[in-house]
């Protein structure tokens, strides 16, 4: 893959970058943590502008978000708890608790999309609940961009200021990543086990 990565970005530059960050939201195998802290060392070596790299990993980045926004969208509260109801235990969720978690969403949301964009692992998952509970295109398109604009800065910047050590960066987030992603994975579980029907 890292072969793969390095071909998109000398053949397509800024737009590979964005390219890249748009499949990374939509299939997460492809690690943001090693694509922007790449091309924070070319801008290094003056392959490329630091900032545009920024930017160019930002669109991509957004526009990914947006695609799952859309599914959420699509999904919608009322298609969501019918799928509670006839198959409640692998959602974890029923009618009732879907409920309680959209008025929190409500009350929460630019905050939740604002952090969760900065969050390994969560960072694709937050857009989804943003479309199911129907946030306002453009509330989530700014708090969205934040978050993401964070995110690649702290990512490109760590390419950048570690020049050919770049991959450190991935060295360093990976573990979080893989604890954040063991977390959620147990409380899922947990939650099947626990759940119970209305």
């Amino acid at each position: 893959m890292f072969e793969w990565i390095t071909h998109l970005l000398d053949q397509l530059g800024y737009v590979g970058i964005a390219l890249l960050m748009l499949l990374e939201n939509v299939f997460p195998p492809i690690p943001s943590e090693l694509i922007m802290p790449l091309a924070g060392f070319d801008a290094a070596r003056g392959d490329m502008n630091v900032y545009l790299v920024i930017l160019s990993g930002s669109i991509g980045s957004v526009a990914g978000a947006l695609f799952w926004y859309v599914i959420g969208r699509w999904i919608g509260e009322d298609r969501l708890k019918r799928f509670a109801s006839r198959h409640g235990r692998l959602l974890t969720l029923n009618a009732s608790e879907i409920e309680r978690v959209n008025r929190w969403f409500d009350k929460h949301n630019e905050k939740a999309v604002l952090l969760g964009r900065l969050v390994p692992a969560v960072r694709t998952l937050i857009s989804v609940p943003a479309g199911i509970f129907e946030m306002s295109l453009g509330r989530f398109l700014i708090y969205s961009t934040i978050g993401t604009v964070g995110w690649t800065a702290l990512l490109t910047f760590g390419g950048y200021m570690l020049g050919d050590r770049y991959e450190l960066v991935q060295t360093w987030i990976n573990p979080v990543s893989n604890i954040i992603v063991g977390v959620i994975v147990l409380a899922y579980l947990y939650r099947v086990m626990r759940w119970r029907a209305d």
